[in-house]
């Protein structure tokens, strides 16, 4: 059958991974495997068992070395898992992302105990240590690092661990990835991938959507014993792992890794979830506006059968557009942006096995960041790319200034430049947008973007908690139970505004961020509700707010998040700060409901 594939350009945009190696046989990978093990042994040889008698020079010392094996390794990794991503059915790429998870396993085991030992540092010798000046910006890191103090198992413990990790969950992650990038789902005798079959749940034809979400749900259905498995041997391998570092509840170690506390992410959490009637009343509004009776899921991303709703976006195109509304705001953000399709670092062409979805890569300092798409011309993947550039500038500018161990953002403020730039190019397209219609499909983008990001992703981290609490609690969950959680989580969501058939219930399956970064799905909230501040400030400002923020994004993880934000005058310690973003987003709501009136009646 002839594909219904569009062509939009980015078939053809690959990323250039030779700054990185030449290819799976690059005879330079064993030898820089070899290296660093060498750098490694070097390491444990001149520190392990002394960082008792280290003075802050010695420290400083010790974290450059470290600093060398990890860019040197990162390199390597980087390549493994992007040249992965881009054929995940590729028995060589799977082969040499398996050997280099053991070699990252083997290197981890070595240099484990730094950390262990720092942190049985008594305090006062630490606090003399860090206050040296001598140390620049390693002092944060490594004070940061004591923050991990009752959570650490001992070095023999600590390196049994890293090790079965590579039969354990970065095994089964993996093997999610490959089963999922390697499904089909028959559309009319067509076999569409993840990403084909769930574009057409944004057609403006109702027939579609409903085919494609259940051809797509029959497909999770016939891998329901799989996904089910997956899910409850990742939920206890987590459950293990919490027990044995003295982890109290499922998300400690993620706030940890955050910077941020359970009070902060609590707050969060009961803003976001005492708003869910600003989703009930965008998407009654949206049943009116299509004419509907009732509005099932599979409508939520059907476009306004208005002007413009339709247009679809080639790649030189969305190219255009974010390169103008970056460099309107600041010709750092530009330039940094621009080097990202001209020296190829970007990956978007929609390929059979390529995993779904997209992501940023930070790589290492001494090389640059990556950024990979699923490009199929949609308003939202220039929003998508926008996004993913907002990570990849962050990412560049961070690593130049902060280094390696500021390169690694928390992913509570790691999602605030990305959405930052979604707004820039919203508002920037909306600007120039005169016609009333597609202002108003615009705006309904828009907000359903904002909704996916913030109002999702705190339902889904309502599924989270309760899939994680149940399955401690009871034991091996079935299909049925992670079904209803997920029912009843999204449902409270959208109430009587949409509803959610027997259809939906099965559709937690597919999302990686449960398996791959347990609790992640909290963090795009945070930074959605962080970003609609910032904007907000940023327009009261103007231009003199820009230096400002393209310093925040350069210090990325040199310093606390509160810290950092604080410059921007931002208090993420308020409890009462969250309903700033949210109300930002209730005025968006009400400005669609407004023109939706001058327009309908």
């Amino acid at each position: 059958m002839v594909s219904t594939i569009q062509a939009t350009g980015a078939e053809e945009v690959v990323w250039d991974l030779t700054p990185l190696f030449s290819g799976v046989d690059d005879p330079q990978i064993p030898v820089q495997m070899t290296q660093s093990h060498a750098l490694a042994d070097e390491f444990v040889s001149r520190y392990k068992g002394k960082l008792g008698q280290m003075n802050a020079q010695d420290f400083a010392d010790a974290m450059k070395a470290m600093e060398q094996i990890r860019d040197l390794a990162g390199r390597i990794s980087s390549f493994a898992m992007l040249l992965y991503s881009t054929d995940t059915a590729n028995p060589a790429h799977g082969a040499l992302l398996q050997k280099i998870q053991e070699f990252n396993a083997q290197l981890e085991q070595k240099l484990v105990f730094f950390n262990l030992e720092w942190n049985q540092l008594p305090d006062e010798q630490a606090n003399t240590i860090l206050s040296n000046p001598i140390l620049g910006g390693y002092a944060h890191h490594l004070e940061a690092a004591r923050r991990y103090k009752p959570h650490q198992m001992t070095e023999a413990e600590e390196r049994i661990a890293i090790e079965k990790n590579v039969t354990g969950r970065q095994a089964w992650t993996r093997f999610f990835t490959q089963m999922t990038s390697a499904m089909r789902y028959d559309y009319d005798g067509e076999l569409l991938n993840q990403t084909q079959i769930l574009t057409k749940m944004h057609s403006p034809d109702r027939a579609v959507r409903q085919k494609a979400a259940d051809v797509f749900t029959e497909g999770l259905k016939s891998r329901a014993m799989e996904f089910t498995y997956i899910f409850n041997v990742l939920a206890t391998d987590k459950a293990i792992d919490d027990r044995l570092h003295r982890y109290e509840n499922w998300l400690d170690s993620r706030n940890l890794s955050n910077k941020t506390t359970q009070p902060v992410v609590d707050a969060l959490v009961q803003s976001v979830t005492s708003n869910y009637e600003l989703v009930m009343r965008h998407y009654r509004l949206k049943r009116r506006i299509l004419g509907y009776d009732e509005l099932y899921e599979y409508d939520r991303y059907a476009p306004l059968p208005i002007k413009q709703s339709e247009q679809t976006y080639r790649w030189d195109e969305a190219r255009e557009i974010v390169l103008n509304a970056f460099y309107a705001f600041d010709n750092v953000l530009g330039d940094s942006a621009k080097r990202f399709f001209d020296e190829k670092w970007i990956h978007a062409a929609v390929l059979p096995n390529k995993r779904g979805g997209a992501y940023a890569s930070p790589v290492v300092p001494s090389v640059h960041p990556y950024v990979f798409l699923n490009y199929d011309g949609q308003a939202r993947d220039v929003s998508t790319l926008a996004h993913e550039l907002g990570h990849g500038v962050h990412m560049l500018l961070s690593g130049q200034k902060s280094g390696l161990f500021g390169l690694y953002t928390p992913l509570t403020t790691a999602e605030t430049a990305s959405t930052f730039a979604e707004m820039l190019v919203f508002n920037d397209l909306l600007r120039r947008e005169t016609d009333p219609q597609a202002r108003l499909a615009m705006l309904a983008s828009r907000i359903e973007d904002s909704f996916s990001t913030i109002f999702r992703q705190v339902a889904m981290n309502r599924f989270e908690d309760g899939f994680h609490t149940l399955r401690r609690t009871q034991g091996e969950l079935t299909t049925e139970q992670f079904s209803d959680i997920w029912m009843q989580t999204q449902g409270a969501m959208f109430g009587d505004s949409v509803t959610l058939r027997e259809q939906y219930r099965m559709w937690w399956a597919y999302v990686p961020h449960f398996l791959h970064t347990p609790g992640y799905v909290y963090a795009y909230a945070f930074g959605e509700l962080l970003v609609l501040s910032l904007y907000d400030i940023y327009q009261k400002e103007g231009a003199s707010f820009a230096p400002k923020y393209i310093d925040a994004l350069a210090a990325g993880n040199s310093d606390y998040p509160d810290r950092i934000m604080a410059g921007l005058g931002v208090d993420l310690n308020d409890p009462n700060f969250w309903n700033g973003g949210l109300n930002v987003l209730a005025t968006l709501v009400q400005q669609e409901e407004e023109l939706a009136e001058q327009l309908y009646g």
